[in-house]
Formats: C-alpha cells, sequence, structure tokens
C-alpha cells in the first residue's frame, strides 16, 4: 500500500506497519511493533498524550466501527508533530481476535476562496449530507456541553461561515452566550470577550435572536437589523456582537431538544463577501436539529451525573478527627461509569481510644456496585459496634457470612482493622486482610514496603476459610495508605507492575502533606487507561515527644 498503514490488536497494540508509515512516522519497525499506538503516536494540538476516554480513534477499536478523522496530531521518532488525517477499520491482523486497520495521510487542503468572487464554491448535495452525516457523528459521540458546541463551531466554520455564536437557555430560562467562535488566519479563535450572561429572552420582540430563542423558525439578519432603537437588552448585545465581529450577514435558527428550546445558533460572514440566503436556512435547521438532540442527551447525562455525585458523596463518611493522627481520604470515579462505583472506605469510633479502619471494593462500577457497598459498609459497621473490643478477623467473619445470605453483591474484597495508641505513645494496627491489595506502609526516612502478612481470602466466596489477625507498630512520622485495585491495575500490565510503581513514588513522597501525598499518587500512579474507580485512606502518625 502506497497510503501509510499500521495494523493493530483488539488491546491497540501495534503488529505491523508498512515502509510508508515507518517513513511517516519517523519510526523502524522494531520502534512501533508492540507498543500501544495511542500512547506512542496520538497527541493533542498541545503534543500532550490524549486522554482515552476522548480518543475517537480508540473509541472505533473498542467499538469496531468505522471513524474517520479530518486532521489528528502524531508523534514522529524525533519527537515533532505531523497533522495527519486517519482512518480506523475493523480489520483481523492474525491473531484470534479482532483488531483494527489505521490508515494516515496528509489532509487535503481546504478549497481556498475563488478570488474573482472572494467565496468559496458553493455546497453540492453530496458536501450537505456529508456534512450532516458528519455533524450526526460528532455530535453524539460526546457527552459533554462544551465540547459538543467547539465540535458544532469546528463543523460549521469555515465550511458555511467566518463566525459561529451559540446562545444557550438555562433550566432558570437565562440566556447564556456559551460560544462565540471566529476563523483567523485558518484557525479557530474563541472569544472569550463576546461570551457571558444576556439580557432575558423579550416575550413580543420581532428580531431574529429573540424569536429563535422563542422556538421561532430561523431567520436571516445583518448590521442594519439591529441599527435602529433597541427594543431589549438582546437587541443591544447582538448590535455589539455584530459591530465587533464585521459580521455582514448572518443566519439565526433555533436549536430545539426533544421537548423544550435549548439556544440558537448563529453563523456569520465578515471575511466572505457572499451572503446568507433563504436557501441556507434548511440545511442550518437541519445542523441545529442534530444539535439539539446531542445537547439534549448531554445535559441529560450531566444532570444524572451530578446526581450520581451527590449519592456517592453521601455514601462516603466524613472521616472523624482522632487526635495525634492525620487522615485523609481520596475518591476517584471511574470515567466511563456514572460516577459511582463499588470502591469505599471508612473510618470511625469504636471506642474513646480506638478506631476503626476499612477500605473495600465491591465487585462493579455502576449503581449496583454503589448500592452494594453501602449494604456492606452499613453492616460492617453494625457489627463492629456491636463487638468493639473484637479481633478484626471476628467481625469479618460475621461480615462474611451476611455478604453471603442478605447482602446483594457478588464478591468483596477489603480490609478491616482496628488502631490504637499504646502506653509506649507508638500506634499499634490490628488488621485483617480479605483478598484485597496490601496497604503500604512509608517511614519518614523514604522507605516503602507493603504488609502482606494478613492475606485472606475475599469475601462471598464461601469457603470458610480462617482469616489471620497481624498486629504492627506503626513508626512515628510513617504514612500508612490503603488503596483499591484501581489506583494500581491496568489491563495490559500485571498488577505487580503497578504495585512497584506505586511504592517507589510513595517513597519519593514522604515528606510531603498527607492530603498532598495522596493527590500526587493519585496523578503519578493511576494508570491512564484505568477504567475502574479508585479509593485511598492514608494516616500519618505524629513524631514522639
Amino acid at each position: 500500500m502506497r497510503t501509510s498503514a499500521l495494523a493493530i490488536d483488539d488491546d491497540g497494540l501495534i503488529v505491523a506497519a508498512n515502509s510508508a508509515a515507518r517513513r511517516l512516522l519517523g519510526r523502524s519497525l522494531a520502534e512501533l511493533v508492540g507498543q500501544d499506538s495511542h500512547d506512542l503516536l496520538h497527541r493533542d494540538e498541545h503534543g500532550h498524550t490524549m486522554p482515552r476516554t476522548r480518543c475517537p480513534m480508540r473509541e472505533a477499536l473498542l467499538t469496531g466501527s468505522t471513524k474517520h478523522g479530518d486532521a489528528g496530531w502524531f508523534a514522529r521518532g524525533d519527537d515533532t508533530l505531523v497533522r495527519l488525517s486517519w482512518l480506523v477499520t475493523p480489520y483481523s491482523p492474525g491473531t484470534k481476535e479482532p483488531g483494527a486497520l489505521v490508515l494516515l495521510y496528509e489532509p487535503t487542503p481546504a478549497k481556498r476562496p475563488r478570488h474573482d468572487e472572494g467565496a468559496p464554491e458553493p455546497l453540492t448535495e453530496l458536501d450537505r449530507l456529508t456534512l450532516l452525516a458528519e455533524t450526526t457523528t460528532q455530535l453524539t459521540s460526546t457527552l459533554d456541553v462544551d465540547e459538543a458546541l467547539h465540535r458544532l463551531a469546528a463543523l460549521t466554520v469555515p465550511r458555511l461561515a467566518d463566525w459561529a455564536v451559540v446562545d444557550l437557555l438555562t433550566d432558570r430560562d437565562e440566556v447564556r452566550r456559551a460560544l462565540v467562535m471566529e476563523l483567523e488566519d485558518g484557525i479557530l479563535i474563541e472569544r472569550e470577550d463576546l461570551q457571558g450572561p444576556m439580557p432575558p429572552v423579550p416575550e413580543e420582540s420581532p428580531m431574529p435572536l429573540s424569536r429563535a430563542l422563542r422556538g421561532a423558525a430561523s431567520s436571516l439578519a445583518g448590521p442594519s437589523t439591529y441599527q435602529g432603537e433597541p427594543d431589549s437588552g438582546i437587541a443591544v448585545e447582538q448590535h455589539r456582537l455584530f459591530t465587533e465581529t464585521g459580521m455582514h450577514s448572518a443566519a439565526i435558527a433555533p436549536i430545539r431538544g426533544l421537548r423544550d428550546v435549548l439556544g440558537a445558533l448563529t453563523l456569520g460572514r465578515a471575511q466572505r463577501r457572499d451572503v446568507f440566503t433563504a436557501a441556507d436556512l434548511p440545511l442550518l435547521e437541519d445542523l441545529t436539529r442534530r444539535a439539539g438532540l446531542a445537547l439534549d442527551n448531554a445535559r441529560l447525562y450531566q444532570r444524572q451525573r451530578k446526581v450520581a455525585e451527590t449519592m456517592q458523596r453521601h455514601l462516603l463518611p466524613q472521616l472523624p478527627t482522632v487526635p495525634g493522627l492525620e487522615m485523609t481520604a481520596k475518591y476517584v470515579p471511574a470515567p466511563h461509569a456514572s460516577s459511582v462505583g463499588g470502591d469505599w472506605y471508612d473510618a470511625f469510633a469504636l471506642t474513646p481510644t480506638t478506631h476503626a479502619l476499612a477500605i473495600g471494593d465491591v465487585v462493579g462500577h455502576d449503581l449496583d456496585a454503589a448500592a452494594g457497598m453501602a449494604q456492606v459498609r452499613n453492616m460492617l459497621r453494625a457489627f463492629a459496634w456491636s463487638q468493639p473490643t473484637a479481633v478484626p478477623s471476628a467481625v469479618v467473619k460475621q461480615l462474611d457470612e451476611a455478604v453471603m445470605h442478605i447482602a446483594e453483591v457478588p464478591m468483596v474484597t477489603m480490609i478491616f482493622a482496628r488502631i490504637a495508641l499504646g502506653d509506649d505513645q507508638l500506634w499499634r494496627l490490628s488488621w485483617t486482610n480479605a483478598g484485597h491489595p496490601p496497604p503500604l506502609l512509608v517511614t519518614h526516612d523514604g522507605q516503602a514496603h507493603y504488609l502482606a502478612d494478613s492475606h485472606g481470602i475475599l469475601l462471598g466466596s464461601g469457603a470458610g476459610r480462617p482469616r489471620p489477625d497481624i498486629v504492627t507498630v506503626l513508626p512515628p512520622r510513617a504514612t500508612l495508605l490503603f488503596y483499591t485495585d484501581g489506583l494500581v491495575e491496568t489491563r495490559h500490565h500485571s498488577i505487580d507492575r503497578g504495585l512497584d510503581r506505586l511504592r517507589r513514588h510513595a517513597a519519593s513522597l514522604a515528606h510531603r502533606p498527607v492530603s498532598s501525598f495522596c493527590d500526587s499518587l493519585l496523578h503519578a500512579v493511576r494508570p491512564d487507561d484505568n477504567d475502574d474507580d479508585v479509593a485511598m485512606l492514608a494516616l500519618r502518625t505524629p513524631a514522639l515527644t
């Protein structure tokens, strides 16, 4: 093939590359084969590795679909960036599981305006259908409102206009100028100075934007439309918009959702000399109809996400104040889930001098897992409070029996511990581990090791094996970290590799404040392709007085 081609397997690892791809990317076959194609090659416009959750190429691989991108940034072997168009299509590279074929090629230069008329070639019927198809694909592949608006602007500028303006109605019927984008020297520029809150929509105004925000039909506008005495605050802002942008022609259409009007899209021409006509309005209405459905879905998702986040905040407890101990906890939801999951932590008082610590993971990262997590956590509290002096394994045994017969959860891993201050002013941890990743102890001098002595079988297995109890004396100014497997586990590498990374990074952060210690570990250790939620519970002992 003359076109640059890469074959990747179902994990995204490169298994073959033709000579055209090697020349284009400036890399040898040995530098390509076996590497993760996303991590090695794909970048954003700033040269940073693109988040996997926002990568359309990876989405095509995971869904087994064919997708095309006009221009993306890719890293060459000499660390320079090259902008390429790409096509991903399902393809079996000889492995048992299907993978994909990736074609990379130079983007087709955009058509330049005809100098005799100062206007681009008019869109053909095929161009219009292609634009509508791309709009559907681009807008329905994101559930982020701001991202959807930026994609809409990129689809319409410069194909249809030099400016794209989106005004949105909020839940309280307030108006916000959410996005103003212009084309400058071939680059889309966001004009934040023209964005922000807008006056309310007048009920009777015949002006184009006011009518569009009330859901009326699309219409044309120009500077003369807003030259007279303004009939509303929106008319004043529109006059300012035309003055600031130099638009001589505009087309304005409402953005409708399934039930309500969501806002309006204004496309304006300033550099182009041709004006919008009534023949352009049907295409604009088709675009805003698709945009309305996408924004409706994105808003619904964001409302559900907010509800889920509120639910998760209430499910995870406030940490108690333990005199002499610093304590903090972190929770990060799974990137593709509903902001809730089965990972959890807990800390509570058993007696005036003894506190309980727990961290666990119920299989799954969805609402069912969150509900199961709440069941398990609440039962653990009840059993621990009913026998505050019992060894941790006795409490966990009782919880295991309840999980088998009462709780609606499949499998649970957890660590349960009791911590108390001894007569020698050293803190002692009595704990048991039910199939959970081992705690990490980091001393003040930067040594880190895992507490792996008390490893028992997970909850819900029905094995009934005895669980060991271990007592660990915590050194002064030491940091003890409990965590869930989402911090260290990835599909592409063994958990041992993740545990080693965690240990090394934690040792280097021994002197950080405990909250900063956890934040830094999340940033440095959590795998980029992690699709699980993460919970962390950390405490630090005081210095001896």
